[in-house]
């Protein structure tokens, strides 16, 4: 009897031990099925908020770039327009006569102040000779801006240029 004891003994013993491990290993396998869908739903969430993120900041620099193509817009024009208008008032001021020799004076000493603050080994006469080269190369537009009745003739705007510049001034305006 001692024996059949300590076999019902070793069997409820082995029985209980396989039972406990075949429940763990439900439970184990319970628990990665739980952890892997947990994994999934936050990988989930997260790809959609990257997703979201990257939406978003293209379209913030989309509009920021926007927003800088306007403002440059309206820079350029701007400057257009107040550059237009300081030609504009030199010509109203030139036109009255004697006002308008003072005017063109100040007006051109102005840039030659100006052109001598960016070229400070230049004189008198090396701005004499660009601006006259600079004149020449625009005689033909602003003959055809002018009207046929008040038109001088190029010859007589060329020949009162330096001579400095006589040969460039003629072979860019033929050109």
């Amino acid at each position: 009897m001692g024996k059949l004891l300590s076999f019902f003994r070793t069997t409820t013993f082995l029985l209980v031990l396989i039972c406990s491990l075949v429940m763990s290993t439900i439970s184990l396998g319970v628990w990665v099925a739980s952890t892997t869908a947990h994994v999934a739903t936050l990988t989930a969430g997260a790809a959609a908020s990257v997703i979201a993120q990257r939406k978003a900041v293209a379209s913030a620099i989309a509009s920021t770039r926007a927003k800088m193509l306007v403002k440059r817009k309206k820079a350029v024009a701007r400057a257009v327009l107040k550059t237009k208008a300081k030609a504009r008032m030199r010509r109203v001021m030139v036109a009255v006569p004697l006002a308008g020799i003072a005017v063109a004076a100040a007006f051109e000493r102005q840039d030659y102040l100006a052109w001598k603050a960016d070229n400070p080994g230049g004189d008198l006469n090396a701005y004499s000779c660009e601006v006259a080269q600079l004149s020449g190369e625009v005689v033909e537009e602003v003959l055809a801006e002018l009207p046929k009745t008040v038109r001088p003739g190029r010859n007589t705007l060329l020949g009162r240029l330096p001579k400095c510049v006589d040969e460039t001034v003629t072979a860019s305006v033929g050109e």
